[in-house]
């Protein structure tokens, strides 16, 4: 395992002290169980930590990092697809009650995008939840701004047709304002 030298330790602790809420928040956006966005998120500041040289001469440390929080979460969500269906259980998900100024439309949001494909979700959470650029997007995913912008103007239009049509409607305010927490 290589280990960054010591002199690197204050400037990842940093890192993690502004970096680990949001991508936490970011796993949950992408998975939906609190426990497992925090168990993904420390996951990914693990992987940061252990590739830290690596980490650092990135274009974007956090674009980096939210990479690796995609990738861990598409692979714990393959995992938990495959258990349930080997289960039988694929139709049962635990019920998790939703904080916020509308409970309603959050809940209808998660479930909204819990049905999008895991590239499209990805996008527009990061897109039109956390406020980033297509740039930023697209170097956190791995992918093209091209396919930002097609993947987060299909995941929208999804979100329209699961939603309802008005976005001036409560259910739309969450994912607009960046509140779906």
């Amino acid at each position: 395992m290589d280990v960054p030298a010591a002199l690197d330790e204050d400037a990842f602790r940093a890192f993690f002290e502004r970096h680990h809420a949001e991508l936490a928040r970011f796993a949950w956006m992408l998975v939906g169980e609190r426990t497992a966005a925090e168990d993904i998120a420390a996951d990914a500041m693990l992987a940061v930590w252990r590739q830290w040289d690596q980490a650092r001469r990135a274009r974007s440390q956090i674009a980096y990092a939210r990479g690796i929080v995609a990738n861990l979460a598409k692979t714990r969500i393959r995992a938990a697809v495959r258990e349930r269906r080997r289960n039988t259980l694929f139709w049962q998900k635990p019920t998790e009650a939703a904080e916020g100024p509308d409970t309603a439309a959050v809940v209808d949001v998660r479930a909204a995008l819990d049905r999008l494909p895991m590239r499209r979700r990805a996008c527009v959470v990061l897109r039109h939840s956390l406020g980033l650029s297509e740039r930023e997007t697209a170097d956190a995913l791995g992918i093209s701004v091209g396919t930002v912008k097609s993947q987060t103007s299909k995941g929208l239009a999804d979100l329209r047709r699961l939603l309802g049509p008005s976005q001036d409607g409560p259910a739309w305010a969450p994912i607009r304002n960046g509140v779906v927490s």
